[in-house]
């Protein structure tokens, strides 16, 4: 199918796997909130949706559409949808991972992946090389022909907003024998869709910008169509391991998810609209020393987040003066709430240092002790910039 046979993202986040309820006509997909399912003889499972279901860990009319919708999203093949995101991110890597494989990781990602790659898949047996992922040759330092299995990228990564080339990093993967994930929360495929520029496999958080109201927890691997480099379906391996480790949402958290995604288009237009106004007021701010965000001319790989990037998303990290400095902002602001998480309709402010990256405190992937990250919402934009104003002083 040529772009030009594609419907528009909107289009696809209302329509894509939510046709009218066959048995009702409700123009909205139903919550199954069902655990099994009468079948209509032994083995013989009626079919709903286009699909056989029989048990909702296996199958559940509400994920099914959810996961067409984010199969739509990323043109991708297929997508599955988790309970969380670090379940969407287990899975893949022990869908695809075997002891004594190695996955280069970034030398910033976000906490909870790394103690994952770490804590969990390294007394496994996998082994694992943070690298400097904007940095290619440093990429090709670190991928081992015949035994890097994955090459893991965030772009922007969590907190330092550091791009990585996707379709450049896909061709130094590839040419390894590797599989390229990119784990897409921050952009959303709304901003950019690394499948159709070289990626295996896409990961979200699904409770960042795809719910997009901080009341659902969530994860989702999307995968292009082929094999997973030894021969198996690489869908087929994703929804292996969903089943069979079932960290599955239940029926109402994907109901909440895709209702999410129908308005993602409109919301992300709001938060990167917001995000600029609030760079600009942060680089006239002397308590300010340098701010991370890729839609700066001066911020590393600014090009190649313009090229492959709609726009340049709603988080920003900038550095103060002192730890102290950061955490008095952080403590003092009003309308940015203090807390973990991102993507929301509203603003959040956070020190990384201390909340969500203190996981990685003492190894090679600890943030800046004077980092503040914000999550800017979609409030009106001058107040958000006020209340910078009150907290920065």
């Amino acid at each position: 199918m040529t772009d030009e046979q594609i419907p528009g993202f909107s289009t696809r986040a209302i329509h894509a796997g939510q046709e009218a309820d066959p048995a009702t006509g409700a123009v909205v997909t139903p919550i199954y909130q069902v655990s099994t399912y009468k079948q209509d003889g032994v083995g013989a499972l009626r079919t709903g949706l286009g699909t056989g279901y029989e048990y909702s860990r296996s199958g559940n009319p509400t994920r099914t559409s959810l996961e067409t919708q984010l199969a739509a999203l990323e043109q991708g093949a297929a997508g599955f949808a988790f309970a969380s995101g670090l379940a969407a991110e287990d899975a893949i890597l022990r869908a695809l991972c075997r002891p004594g494989d190695h996955v280069v990781i970034p030398n910033d990602a976000y906490g909870g992946t790394y103690r994952l790659v770490k804590k969990v898949a390294e007394p496994w047996g996998v082994e694992h090389t943070p690298v400097d992922l904007a940095d290619l040759d440093a990429v090709r330092g670190a991928v081992r022909p015949g035994r890097t299995r994955l090459v893991w990228l965030e772009t922007p990564t969590n907190p330092l907003l550091t791009v990585g080339d996707i379709a450049a990093i896909a061709e130094i993967a590839h040419a390894a024998g590797a599989l390229l994930v990119v784990d897409n929360t921050f952009a959303t495929p709304y901003l950019q869709t690394p499948l159709t520029l070289g990626a295996d496999l896409v990961v979200h958080s699904t409770t960042k910008y795809a719910g997009g109201h901080s009341d659902v927890v969530g994860g989702a691997v999307v995968v292009r169509d082929g094999d997973d480099g030894r021969g198996e379906s690489l869908a087929e391996r994703i929804g292996f391991h969903q089943n069979s480790m079932g960290a599955v949402p239940g029926p109402f958290d994907s109901w909440l998810v895709q209702r999410g995604l129908k308005t993602l288009a409109v919301r992300m237009e709001r938060h990167c609209d917001n995000a600029e106004r609030v760079v600009e007021f942060l680089q006239s701010h002397p308590r300010v020393t340098r701010i991370l965000y890729p839609g700066l001319p001066e911020h590393r790989n600014h090009d190649v987040a313009a090229r492959q990037m709609k726009r340049f998303g709603g988080m920003i990290s900038f550095r103060t003066a002192s730890v102290d400095d950061a955490l008095a902002v952080c403590g003092a602001t009003e309308l940015f709430t203090l807390g973990e998480s991102l993507g929301g309709v509203e603003s959040l402010v956070e020190h990384p240092g201390k909340m969500t990256h203190a996981s990685v405190a003492g190894s090679l992937l600890e943030v800046p002790d004077d980092l503040v990250r914000l999550s800017v919402g979609i409030e009106d934009a001058d107040d958000l910039v006020a209340d910078l104003a009150q907290a920065l002083g």
